[in-house]
């Protein structure tokens, strides 16, 4: 298990500058997510680390060996593509055993190496086959065995599954986190979709404009997100957010805002606000609850419906502020009526309307 450091990197393409003095420390054994919108340099910051772009500044390591300046092929890494990228006029075989080839290796290790990946990836009956004879789902497959033939130390993805349809996409996934727990390989992925990052990863860095916004385990980031931008960035719906207020009520913290007041008792400030601070009340659509009038905080009207299945999304329009619910499906809210709702005020987030910075 190869750990990877990266510290102090700045790297510029066409004079601008796309990452700047990022540190991160890839734990030897785990799966870190680089989650983020398009643009914010994961994929540089991964091709980096395979030697594919150059850096301006900064020290790449990979298994306690300084790699900053050294050939892809040097690096001791897998990597898999987007596009696949296999060589249309070789086998399956052949291509799973192209790396393993040029390195060198003996023809009897590579047919061992080929064998065993082919069996844990079920492409043995297919090794005959030429990537225009294959599906989706069978020519990525083959793109991850061409990696784990070469018996990297790290393996390297970015955005594997984004051409695949939906229910490839859910197979692969768990095909990924069960390769990942039989490898215990390092491994280290780029996602723009949040539903890949709270499955597959150990740890999960949210980046944006070349910056990591916050690290963490997935439970981390999602319930205690440390700005306003991770906070709306993950989750399905996203979290809701309300301008307000806090104040003080007895010698009680609150939070105010036209649709609603909330105690804050079991909040824990990283800071003491001041009372009147302008402040941003962050809400999970699962932490809002319908129909409990007498526990209520506050009342809105029902905007929409959305049926999902074993669930609903219900929109709110509480005074200005739009509010998703996810509700059981068995309940039955009317559009353009109003309803009560319940916040779980052990499950909320408050930030600093200036600095959208956790409060």
């Amino acid at each position: 298990m190869s750990r990877v450091s990266i510290q102090g990197l700045n790297i510029r393409l066409s004079g601008a500058d796309i990452i700047r003095a990022l540190d991160l420390e890839v734990h030897g054994g785990e799966f870190l997510v680089l989650l983020g919108p398009s643009g914010c340099g994961k994929s540089t910051l991964l091709h980096s680390i395979a030697g594919l772009i150059d850096v301006a500044d900064g020290r790449i390591e990979i298994a306690e060996r300084d790699v900053t300046w050294a050939d892809p092929k040097d690096r001791g890494i897998g990597m898999v593509f987007q596009s696949y990228a296999l060589y249309p006029t070789m086998t399956v075989e052949r291509n799973l055993s192209f790396g393993a080839r040029i390195a060198g290796t003996p023809k009897d290790e590579v047919a061992r190496r080929v064998d065993r990946v082919a069996q844990m990836l079920q492409l043995k009956e297919l090794l005959k086959r030429k990537p225009a004879q294959l599906s989706g789902g069978q020519r990525q497959r083959v793109a991850i065995g061409r990696a784990l033939v070469r018996e990297a130390r790290v393996f390297l993805f970015d955005e594997p599954l984004s051409n695949l349809d939906a229910k490839l996409r859910g197979e692969l996934r768990r095909e990924l986190k069960q390769l990942h727990k039989t490898l215990g390989a390092t491994m280290v992925y780029v996602t723009h979709d949040q539903v890949e990052a709270m499955t597959l990863a150990t740890r999960i860095a949210v980046m944006k404009a070349g910056e990591i916004q916050q690290i963490g385990t997935p439970g981390d980031v999602y319930a205690r997100p440390l700005n306003m931008f991770v906070a709306g960035f993950l989750g399905a719906p996203s979290m809701n957010f309300v301008d307000g207020r806090i104040e003080v009520v007895d010698g009680r913290r609150r939070f105010v805002a036209p649709a609603l007041q909330l105690a804050l008792d079991g909040y824990a400030f990283a800071t003491p606000p001041a009372p009147g601070q302008d402040a941003v009340l962050g809400v999970r659509p699962e932490h809002i609850r319908l129909g409990e009038p007498a526990a209520a905080i506050g009342e809105a009207t029902v905007s929409l419906v959305e049926p999902m299945g074993a669930n609903q999304v219900v929109w709110l329009d509480a005074q200005g502020s739009t509010l998703a619910v996810d509700a059981d499906a068995q309940y039955q809210p009317r559009a353009d009526r109003r309803s009560a709702f319940t916040i779980d005020a052990a499950q909320v987030s408050l930030f600093d309307r200036a600095s959208q910075a956790r409060l």
